[in-house]
């Protein structure tokens, strides 16, 4: 848990911007102090394809964090997205060894339930505890103490490619900065758009950005499902782009300020001119010809998300409807269409839960970097993240330390 007066930042490395925001931690909570911002050109569907371009641009975000908020920045929380995260349920028994449930018997059914085959090429990046079963009696959030015999555990299991989390712990690194932890982008999110209760109640979270939409299903307080689609924001500006013969950073322009994923909702039918390409004449488009580009791309991103609800069986179960958030949900109509695809309750998610600059983070934009500087001020641990530890005689020496603690 961190520390009043400590600095906590979040980098979310993003396909469209690389943000960091620094946030303080203060006696109620986090004040967010700083932020910085810069264009990313380095990353394709949420995953690092070009290092230089990608250090340059986060070491641009960083140093206008460090100007605003006037410190230091050493460490940070990275996002993790991209279509090779999977996520998956686990369970796990162990007996508990004096009829009462400790620290050590919680580590045991952990390592139990994580305890499945993953191929050499993934890497684990979140083990989520979901419940705690203790002797038949489930729902138990905090077993820690409890008496009883056998103690279960059920857990959500994410992975993703070992490359992929190498190089964004190599992007960060060759900027000067340590990873405190890598955290998958939905997860980020959730912390600063949810409330306690909707994840009680059943809620899914959709987080659509510029090249994935992150999905994140939450039921009975804890999350239950998690994906990752390679489709987002950047998809609707190549549309555009195609369909208008405009240059791309024209079209999201274009998309930014007369974008509507509803053609029914285009009112005014205004004429815009648009820019072509290779210095060719430009040329005129009604806002409704925009929006007839941009509806039916909306609508398959939406119905995959959908589809993927169905096929993890929680559909039933989303009783607080649909949080959505990211930088593609400010466009008009978008809210409007996914209550028509999912027949549930939508809500726009802006993050909250903190304080200092209010005016400028609260937009759906910076959901995932606001949240990862909330989840590193609840972070218990203060080990730096690694991929694979290779120094087995550390690994070894360990498990012996935590073994011989537990017989005596």
């Amino acid at each position: 848990m961190a520390k009043k007066g400590e600095i906590i930042v979040g980098l979310d490395i993003g396909t469209t911007k690389i943000c960091a925001i620094v946030g303080e931690k203060t006696d109620i909570g986090v004040d967010i102090v700083g932020i910085g911002t810069s264009v990313s050109t380095g990353l394709r569907k949420g995953v690092v394809i070009n290092i230089d371009s990608t250090v340059e641009s986060i070491k641009k975000a960083v140093e206008e964090a460090e100007l605003m908020a006037g410190v230091e920045i050493s460490s940070v929380y990275c996002g993790i997205a991209g279509g090779h995260i999977k996520g998956f349920n686990s369970h796990g028994i162990v007996a508990v060894k004096e009829k009462e449930v400790k620290e050590t018997d919680i580590r045991r059914v952990i390592d139990a339930a994580k305890a499945v085959a993953i191929p050499l090429d993934r890497e684990v990046i979140h083990i989520i505890p979901q419940e705690y079963i203790i002797d038949d009696q489930d729902g138990i959030k905090e077993p820690l103490g409890m008496s009883g015999v056998r103690l279960e555990a059920k857990v959500h299991i994410v992975t993703g490619a070992v490359s992929s989390a190498q190089n964004i712990i190599k992007c960060a690194n060759r900027t000067g900065l340590n990873v405190s932890d890598i955290v998958l982008q939905q997860i980020a999110s959730s912390e600063a758009v949810l409330e306690a209760d909707e994840k009680e109640l059943g809620v899914a979270l959709i987080d659509i950005g510029g090249g994935t939409t992150d999905i994140a299903i939450f039921s009975g307080g804890s999350i239950v499902h998690t994906a990752v689609l390679s489709l987002g924001g950047n998809h609707i500006t190549n549309d555009l782009a195609v369909g208008l013969r405009t240059p791309t950073p024209d079209a999201e322009k274009l998309k930014i300020q007369y974008g509507c994923a509803m053609t029914s909702l285009v009112q005014k039918d205004e004429l815009i001119e648009v820019q072509t390409v290779g210095g060719r004449k430009s040329r005129t488009f009604s806002k409704k010809e925009i929006a007839q580009i941009i509806e039916p791309r909306v609508e398959e991103i939406l119905s995959l998300v959908q589809r993927e609800i169905v096929k993890s069986g929680y559909e039933d179960l989303l009783a607080s409807g649909v949080v959505i958030t990211g930088g593609s949900t400010l466009l008009n109509g978008m809210q409007e269409l996914a209550e028509m695809t999912f027949d549930l309750p939508v809500k726009k998610g802006v993050p909250k839960g903190f304080g200092g600059l209010l005016d400028i983070v609260s937009s759906p934009i910076y959901a995932t970097g606001v949240g990862l500087v909330l989840y590193g001020s609840k972070d218990t641990s203060n080990t730096k993240f690694k991929i694979r530890e290779h120094n087995i005689y550390h690994k070894v020496k360990s498990r012996m330390v935590e073994w011989i603690a537990e017989i005596f």
